[in-house]
């Protein structure tokens, strides 16, 4: 494997607007995750970025899939990549005021969640507020994980902060982050990643997401 070769599979998907973008205008930012995995022969990368979707009328966690091994589908997302999150959706948003919270409970993977939060709030105030307590059922579980990658792969970095480009601006290739993270898939040395960047993944970072 050459990381130049990972790389360029990355700035493929980002011609074709399937890299993940923390600032698109259709979902507001709430959370991301990043896994690296890697063996001998084979690589996969696997960036979560969840957001509230006033299209989709939910939160979902959008699992974009990248590496030489697919067991199916191509590099990018698919629609099975798009997990909704809440169970209850036509509870929580006022459905006279889009966009608005109810005030209730929020059903999680069936688990009822209380947040402090009032009736009339903007929703993604609210849903961010599930993160951190309550933001490893948002984001995907090892079946989501391993839904598109070999289950024998193993895992060899996961990240919850970085500093992410934005795809509208430079290729993957031209991001200091990306192009280490090629190099641990390349060779296995997780001390290949070196930032020397703050990280921007937190949602206050993009704020022109969910803006069209």
């Amino acid at each position: 494997m050459r990381s130049a070769e990972i790389l360029d599979q990355l700035d493929t998907a980002a011609e074709e607007f399937m890299f993940p973008d923390l600032g698109h205008g259709y979902n507001y930012a709430v959370d991301a995750r990043l896994h690296a995995y890697r063996d001998a022969q084979r690589w996969a990368l696997i960036v979560e970025t969840l957001g509230f979707s006033p299209r989709a009328g939910n939160l979902i966690d959008i699992v974009h899939v990248f590496g030489n091994c697919l067991t199916e589908g191509e590099p990018g997302y698919g629609n099975d990549d798009f997990l909704s999150r809440v169970d209850n959706w036509d509870e929580i948003e006022d459905v006279d005021e889009p966009e608005i919270y109810t005030g209730s409970s929020i059903v999680v993977r069936g688990q009822r969640i209380t947040v402090a939060a009032e009736p009339g709030e903007e929703l993604v105030d609210v849903l961010r507020r599930l993160v951190p307590d309550h933001r490893e059922p948002l984001l995907a579980d090892e079946v989501e994980l391993r839904r598109r990658i070999p289950a024998d792969l193993p895992e060899i970095m996961r990240l919850d902060l970085w500093h992410h480009p934005d795809p509208l601006q430079a290729p993957p290739s031209e991001s200091t982050t990306f192009r280490q993270l090629a190099e641990v898939l390349a060779t296995g040395d997780v001390t290949r990643y070196a930032p020397d960047m703050p990280p921007n993944t937190h949602w206050s970072h993009w704020p022109e997401s969910g803006s069209l």
